[in-house]
């Protein structure tokens, strides 16, 4: 998890740096078009986190809960998880 922590830590480092250049666009009253894309590009590197978060806690803790006999549990925060992303 370390590996992927630093992984995802460095990501979001990235995207709170898109974040501050749409603040700036915004200030600066930048073409409405451009600003939508930043956003956009934004909203996309967001979701590659979630996936990666997703893929990890499939593959290590959803398995651990299984083997655990917390099926329940496991099955219930995937569909959690799906119902989310489907908003």
């Amino acid at each position: 998890m370390n590996k992927n922590k630093q992984k995802l830590v460095r990501r979001l480092k990235l995207i709170e740096g898109q974040v501050r250049g749409l603040q700036k666009m915004i200030e600066e009253e930048k073409y409405c078009i451009d600003v939508i894309t930043q956003t956009s590009a934004v909203k996309r590197a967001l979701s590659g986190v979630e996936d990666e978060l997703m893929n990890a806690h499939l593959s290590t803790c959803v398995v651990e809960q299984i083997k655990d006999g917390e099926e329940k549990k496991a099955v219930g925060e995937i569909l959690k998880v799906y119902s989310l992303k489907r908003k």
